[in-house]
């Protein structure tokens, strides 16, 4: 009994000696960054971002791929690992920063596109913004929990954009109950090769009598060739019946894509 009263001791000391540390790096301007482009020129972009701690802040910065999918996986990789990677084309200024206490600045980065490009369409890469804790020697003993918040920076770059277009496909739609509401969940792939940012319209029926039940839609979410997104409409004014819908993908240059399909809401 006395062991483990010593060994409850033990972890209760051990547990009053955790401190925690938080990154404190914010981006001011954006986590997409967008650009026509055209073979042979260079375009100049620039991140902003704030160190909001009280203490300086040092930031790795570096290059990688990046791809999604609907089931919620998302890739990072080594540049040039995507076929449609624009990651040789950019070069940064800088591979590591120190912001001080409150400090504000900006990270240059320059796209020198080639002169001549296989395919149309768009070409990405993400810059990865990395919080770095210093290694300091710590006299007390204990445990310290640092959370780090890495930010990627997308740069999206189209490539005669006119000839390209997206080509958006449904690849499921189901109702899931979250927090007492009815959501509908629509997986949506973009197999185009331009990227774009559509929102979901879903325009109910009622089966019975097709008088129209409601329209009801979801938020705008970029979307980049060969990868998929889950997007998410509120149904919850739908009383429990059977419907029949009308799902419409609509980007922003007003392409729309649709499919019909049968929903019933449920009690549960």
């Amino acid at each position: 009994m006395t062991g483990m009263i010593k060994r409850i001791l033990f972890l209760v000391a051990l547990f009053l000696h955790i401190s925690f540390l938080h990154a404190s790096i914010v981006i001011l301007n954006g986590l997409t960054h967008s650009y026509k482009v055209e073979g042979g020129k260079t375009y100049k972009g620039k991140i902003s971002m704030e160190n909001t701690d009280n203490a300086p802040q040092n930031v790795k910065i570096y290059l990688q791929d990046f791809s999604y999918k609907a089931d919620g996986s998302i890739s990072y990789s080594a540049p040039k690992t995507n076929e449609k990677t624009n990651a040789d084309w950019i070069k940064l200024t800088t591979n590591l920063l120190t912001l001080q206490a409150k400090e504000k600045t900006e990270l240059y980065y320059e796209i020198t596109v080639p002169d001549t490009i296989a395919q149309v369409g768009s070409y990405w890469s993400v810059i990865i913004i990395e919080p770095v804790e210093n290694i300091q020697p710590d006299k007390k003993e204990g445990i310290t929990i640092t959370s780090i918040i890495r930010y990627a920076v997308q740069i999206i770059t189209d490539y005669n954009s006119e000839s390209a277009k997206p080509d958006l496909k449904f690849e499921s739609v189901r109702i899931d109950k979250e927090d007492g509401k009815q959501i509908l969940k629509i997986a949506i792939a973009n197999k185009g090769n331009l990227y774009c940012k559509p929102t979901a319209t879903v325009e109910v029926y009622h089966r019975k009598n097709g008088q129209k039940a409601g329209v009801f839609s979801s938020q705008a979410m970029g979307l980049l060739p060969s990868t998929s997104k889950l997007f998410y409409i509120d149904i919850s004014k739908l009383p429990p019946d059977q419907y029949n819908a009308a799902i419409i993908a609509t980007d922003e240059d007003e392409n729309a894509f649709a499919l019909n399909v049968e929903l019933e809401v449920k009690n549960d």
